[in-house]
């Protein structure tokens, strides 16, 4: 008698290189160099700079859960890894957080100058909008509306703006609470989080119900990567993290470790990891890839 074999555990490292080496192609060429050539050098050489490529793989991995595909989801995804990098290289300016390396390599506006830098970021941003509005297909156009205007919300001041204000204003204060800290990283960084995740699931066709559900496992995966984050500024060096290490604490910036301690903050971290799983339960196999991304993102170390 045959011995029963049990299912393989699902390979996430080989689903995450096949997945960003599928984004990187289609990153490449969703925007070529044309005159005046410098501010698309600029805007590809932060776009293409690497990096985990985590939210267009969420996008793509939640829509391909609902039963939709790749070649739907891909403008989206390409267009939350624009925003993305936009936020980069504008949080990178000496204006805001004032960084020199970003990936692994020298900032944008080190290579470009601070005038390029800023209007790269906001070559990335528009350009977003405009890659989902003309290049998304088989997609119902009122999910096409529906996922611009929450990009568009996502990075406005209801979002990742209103996030980044507050972020600034909060330097150097020593008061600032556990919900003022995640009420600021829940729009910096859990916002764009979110609406990958969202976005994947309204190109496929799903519901306002289900919709709802995988938006709290979103936000719960975002806010636990925020808080790695912290932990990693202490702890990683930077060739580990590919930019300047130490930085919120030489910036006096609250983080969740000043608040509760490293132990403390990798607890809260899993506990809201273990609540974004629950929320799968529904999906069955479905959902490992979303699963095992949700673990990663509490176990990574850069």
């Amino acid at each position: 008698m045959l011995e029963q074999r049990k299912p393989s555990a699902f390979d996430l490292a080989s689903y995450l290189q096949d997945k960003k080496e599928l984004v990187e192609i289609a990153l490449d060429g969703s925007l070529p160099i044309v005159r005046p050539e410098k501010i698309y050098e600029a805007m590809r050489y932060s776009l293409l700079a690497g990096g985990k490529r985590l939210r267009p793989i969420l996008c793509l991995a939640t829509c391909e859960l609902l039963g939709g595909t790749e070649e739907m989801s891909m403008p989206t995804a390409c267009a939350l890894e624009m925003i993305h990098t936009m936020s980069l290289i504008h949080d990178d300016l000496p204006a805001m957080d004032n960084d020199d390396y970003r990936r692994g390599k020298l900032t944008n506006h080190k290579v470009f100058g601070e005038d390029i830098a800023i209007l790269a970021g906001d070559g990335l941003l528009a350009y977003a909008f405009e890659f989902v509005a003309t290049q998304t297909q088989n997609v119902a156009p009122q999910n096409i509306i529906e996922v611009i205007a929450r990009l568009g919300r996502t990075v406005g001041a209801a979002g990742l703006v209103g996030g980044q204000v507050l972020d600034l204003e909060s330097e150097g204060k020593t008061d600032i609470t556990a919900e003022t800290l995640t009420f600021i990283h829940t729009h910096k960084t859990g916002a764009l989080l979110e609406t990958s995740v969202v976005s994947g699931a309204i190109l496929a066709g799903a519901g306002s119900e289900e919709v709802q559900k995988l938006s709290q496992y979103a936000q719960n995966i975002g806010l636990a990567f925020q808080i790695i984050d912290d932990i990693l500024d202490i702890t990683a060096t930077q060739e580990e993290l590919g930019k300047t290490a130490g930085k919120d604490l030489a910036a006096q910036k609250a983080t969740y470790p000043s608040l509760w301690g490293i132990e403390e903050s990798r607890n809260q971290a899993q506990q809201l990891i273990d609540s974004a799983i629950d929320k799968l339960a529904d999906y069955g196999e479905k959902a490992a890839p979303l699963r095992a991304i949700a673990q990663y993102i509490v176990n990574r170390k850069h």
